[in-house]
């Protein structure tokens, strides 16, 4: 445990920072899952609807910088290409 004083909110600040970080990676992954979810269903509005959302979080994520942005574009690809696979 840290003694200076700004060592110690360092601490407080980056434990806080950690549990914002893993409830949004958390619901980032909720909403893949979801939309794949809806998607093994055959809904295609349902998955659509779902689609936006997955994407939705990713761009937050990409843009706060839990993952790389390639990494969300790359993810973003694969599940519309799944959606479009199932449409057409």
């Amino acid at each position: 445990m840290p003694n200076i004083k700004s060592a110690i909110k360092r601490v407080k600040t980056a434990d806080k920072r950690r549990a914002q970080n893993i409830s949004v990676k958390s619901a980032l992954r909720t909403s893949i899952r979801n939309f794949e979810a809806k998607l093994e269903a055959g809904d295609v509005e349902v998955a659509k609807a779902a689609l936006t959302d997955a994407i939705k979080k990713l761009d937050k994520a990409a843009n706060k910088g839990l993952i790389h942005k390639n990494a969300a574009s790359r993810q973003k690809s694969r599940l519309a290409k799944k959606l479009n696979g199932l449409s057409a």
